[in-house]
C-alpha cells in the first residue's frame, strides 16, 4: 500500500469545497475526505461531483448503530463509489461484520472499510473518567483494532502515535489512517494525540488525514505539497 495524504475538506458548503479544490492545477487531484458537516449539508451529490472531477474520496461518516441499521446504511453508501468508508469500532464486532456485508456490492467489490478506535481529541484521562474505559489508551486502541481485523475490516483510524503498535498487533497489511497531523511549526488546535507528517512516515502509517494545516494555510497548494514531501518523501 502506497502512502498518501488525504485532505480533510471540512467545509460548510459544496461551493466552498469546489472553490478550494479549484486552486489546484488541473492535473493535481488530491485524495479528499468528506466528513459529516459537508455530507449533511450537500448530500450524496457532493460525492458524485468530486468523483466526476477525478478525486479519490474517504467518506468519513463514522457510522455507529445497531448492526441491521448500519448494514442497510452501508448498502446505500456502496452505490456512491467512494474509496474508503468508516464506522466506530465501539459498535462491536457484530456491527462491523454487518457493515462489511452491507458495503459489499453484488459483484463482490467494495470500498475499503476502516474502524475508528478512539478519536484523536480524546485523552487517556478523559477516556477513563468519562467513558469508564479503565484500560490505557494504547491497550484500548489495540483491542479495538484486533476486533476490527476479526470482523474482516481493512484497517483502523487511530492517532499516528498508535499506528506502529497497530501494525505490530494486526500485521503490516492492516491499514492505519491517521488524523492528528500538524506541521512542526503549526498549531495543535483541538487535537490531543498528534505528530508531524515526517514522524508519521517514520512510524509507518499508510494514510494521514490533514485538515486545517492545509485548508487554512495562506497557500493551501504549497502546504499540501509540503505535507506530501514530508510524508511520502
Amino acid at each position: 500500500m502506497n502512502r498518501d495524504v488525504i485532505i480533510a475538506c471540512d467545509f460548510a458548503t459544496g461551493e466552498e469545497t469546489l472553490a478550494f479544490l479549484d486552486r489546484f492545477p488541473e492535473g493535481e487531484k488530491p485524495f479528499v475526505k468528506i466528513g459529516m458537516e459537508l455530507f449533511y449539508a450537500e448530500g450524496p451529490e457532493i460525492v458524485r461531483q468530486l468523483k466526476a472531477r477525478g478525486h479519490r474520496i474517504f467518506l468519513d461518516l463514522k457510522l455507529h448503530d445497531i448492526p441491521n441499521t448500519v448494514k442497510k446504511a452501508m448498502a446505500v453508501l456502496s452505490r456512491l463509489d467512494v474509496d474508503i468508508a468508516n464506522l466506530h469500532a465501539a459498535g462491536t464486532i457484530e456491527m462491523m461484520k454487518a457493515a462489511r456485508e452491507g458495503l459489499t456490492r453484488p459483484d463482490g467489490t467494495r470500498p475499503l472499510l476502516i474502524a475508528v478506535t478512539q478519536l484523536t481529541s480524546t485523552s487517556e484521562e478523559r477516556m477513563q473518567k468519562e467513558l469508564l474505559i479503565n484500560a490505557s489508551i494504547n491497550d484500548t486502541v489495540i483491542h479495538y483494532a484486533r476486533n476490527a481485523k476479526e470482523a474482516g475490516l481493512d484497517g483502523v483510524v487511530c492517532s499516528p502515535l498508535e499506528a506502529g503498535m497497530v501494525k505490530e498487533a494486526c500485521g503490516k497489511e492492516f491499514l492505519t489512517v491517521t488524523p492528528g497531523i500538524r506541521f512542526a511549526d503549526g498549531d495543535r488546535g483541538d487535537q490531543v494525540r498528534v505528530t508531524t507528517p515526517e514522524k508519521a512516515r517514520e512510524i509507518g502509517t499508510d494514510y494521514i488525514v490533514v485538515g486545517r494545516p492545509i485548508t487554512a494555510a495562506a497557500d493551501p497548494v504549497a502546504a499540501y505539497r509540503r505535507c506530501v514531501k514530508e510524508f511520502v518523501g
